[in-house]
């Protein structure tokens, strides 16, 4: 595949048998990670820290912008960083496998020591609205241009238009870091899918985050120039099942490859990888070549604008 049509992938937490949240990450683990996906046709990919005590993201951060600095491939393939937490909302369901205890308030000097740790490498910043008093934090981002994205959240309507008036600009695997019962109506997917010409909104394409049937109604509703579909992989992706970790967490991974939290209360990442969510986009929903093209290749890129 040429790179114009290589998938490229917005959050990626670790990958065959590597985790990049773990502490040790070694060049040998990022540089087997990229070359299998590459392998898998990713030609780009955003490699993605999530929270924990703010000391550790940060030791993370910077070891994976040193790992990729010293090797070609690493450099060619991690466009940049996701740094999905800390300002989170807490609450169960919502945090989903984010630890409790390591979430916090928005606020301008952690933020700083987080972008200064990823060194210049931070594209897009996942956190929830309602835990930025006065979008303080979002505006600081976007003017840097870093890309701004909801998630783990439950803002209102109203915290949502005002979070994109101050620089949000998309919304982080729609339908998932939500509880299994919300609302019927008034839910965070609701509102989301009523701001999609204001949002990039990404999904998750495995059939477990979001059932075929709903992620075929959502995606008719953001459209195709709207959308993206991410991995949200973690180190099971392009392996099979099996023990793995993803930060703080142990997961054993059964034979549907889908990465649970030890209770199965809710989702840990995902198993799957871009081709499988591509195969899927064809084959559960029938999508033309060209529509899954753009999901998965195109407007990822656009987001971030390469």
């Amino acid at each position: 595949m040429s790179a114009a049509t290589t998938f490229f992938d917005l959050q990626v937490n670790g990958y065959a048998g590597v985790d990049f949240n773990q502490d040790g990450l070694e060049a040998d683990d990022l540089h087997r990670a990229c070359e299998r996906l590459e392998a898998d046709s990713v030609g780009g990919f955003l490699a993605t820290i999530i929270t924990d005590d703010l000391d550790a993201m940060c030791r993370r951060l910077s070891t994976l912008a040193a790992l990729r600095e010293d090797d070609p491939l690493a450099r060619r393939l991690i466009a940049g960083l996701h740094i999905e937490g800390p300002f989170l909302n807490e609450a169960d369901g919502y945090r989903g496998a984010h630890p409790r205890d390591a979430i916090r308030p928005a606020a301008h000097d952690p933020m700083t020591r987080l972008l200064d740790a990823a060194a210049g490498l931070a594209r897009v910043v996942t956190l929830a609205p309602e835990r930025d008093d006065g979008f303080a934090v979002t505006r600081m981002l976007a003017a840097r241009g870093i890309v701004v994205s909801a998630g783990h959240t439950d803002a209102t309507l109203d915290e949502l238009r005002g979070a994109i008036d101050a620089g949000l600009s998309m919304f982080t695997h729609v339908g998932n870091g939500c509880p299994i019962h919300m609302h019927r109506h008034d839910n965070i997917v609701q509102r989301a899918l009523s701001l999609a010409d204001r949002l990039w909104l990404c999904f998750i394409a495995d059939g477990a985050h979001v059932p075929f049937v709903a992620l075929g109604n959502y995606l008719r509703v953001a459209g195709e120039d709207r959308a993206v579909i991410v991995s949200d992989s973690i180190a099971p992706a392009g392996l099979g099942p099996g023990r793995y970790t993803l930060g703080r967490w142990d997961i054993v991974v059964g034979e549907d490859m889908v990465p649970r939290a030890p209770d199965r209360s809710h989702f840990v990442g995902s198993g799957i990888t871009m081709r499988q969510s591509a195969d899927n986009l064809r084959q559960a929903l029938g999508l033309p070549d060209a529509t899954v093209r753009r999901l998965t290749c195109d407007n990822p890129r656009s987001v971030i604008g390469i």
